[in-house]
């Protein structure tokens, strides 16, 4: 009887399972095939204001075009870092000097808004995990706090090193924290307020990514609200 079970379940989840890899591959290919026009059409505009000059309809053109890239390059994360999980090549690297270059590349967006960060990161934090994943994963939770911090915040990054597990944090205020549980933040495509997600340039898929990524790597990300409008993005996982 048990070996029947075992048989009957393998056949009846078999679908699903490839099911779920077409979806994946579906994205995929979707996001390739409509790059091209995407880029076509941003080309023509370019031309048709080089000749006309700017106007409102050639902006929103732009702008349109440019969210749709966005959001597929967002749609092609998901995808890739669904198909990671399965796969991550591991290698000891330094998570130190991992983050340090990645929050350098948000210094203009963060001096923009008059972002004052605050670093406390353990020198020397050696972990043995997917490296290119874990810079995915920092420029996700880098790239959500400028977007999301309040101009003139402070942006918080802490990375504790222990005997036990590291852990990284990211802290930053909000203009009004999200009316949602914490935990919902990380659902794909949830956004806890649309309109200011669409006028941030989010989409509501970088965290899920974020989520996905931590998950490859066995370990736990979590969100906490804090008084003063103050969000924190925790990521443990254990030596």
């Amino acid at each position: 009887m048990l070996l029947l079970v075992v048989l009957l379940s393998r056949k009846a989840i078999r679908p699903i399972a490839e099911n779920i890899q077409k979806q994946r591959q579906f994205v995929t290919d979707a996001g390739h095939e409509i790059k091209v026009p995407l880029a076509i059409i941003l080309a023509n505009t370019d031309a048709m204001e080089l000749h006309n000059g700017e106007n409102k309809w050639s902006k929103n053109i732009r702008n349109q075009v440019i969210r749709l890239n966005g959001l597929m390059q967002n749609l092609l994360t998901l995808a890739r870092a669904d198909e990671e999980k399965k796969m991550v090549s591991c290698e000891t690297f330094s998570l130190s000097d991992l983050m340090e270059n990645s929050i350098a590349y948000f210094e203009e967006p963060m001096r923009m808004k008059h972002l004052e960060i605050q670093k406390n990161i353990d020198s020397n934090t050696m972990i043995y995990a997917g490296k290119q994943q874990f810079s995915n994963l920092v420029s996700i939770l880098m790239d959500n706090a400028v977007k999301y911090s309040a101009a003139d915040g402070v942006i918080e990054i802490r990375l504790i090193n222990n005997s036990k597990h590291v852990e990284l944090q990211i802290e930053n205020e909000c203009e009004a924290l999200p009316e949602c549980d914490p935990d919902r933040l990380f659902d794909r495509f949830h956004r806890a307020d649309a309109a200011r997600t669409q006028k941030n340039g989010g989409y509501g898929i970088g965290l899920a990514a974020a989520r996905t990524i931590v998950e490859s790597c066995s370990g736990e990300i979590s969100a906490q609200y804090l008084p003063q409008n103050r969000i924190t993005f925790t990521v443990r996982f254990q030596k």
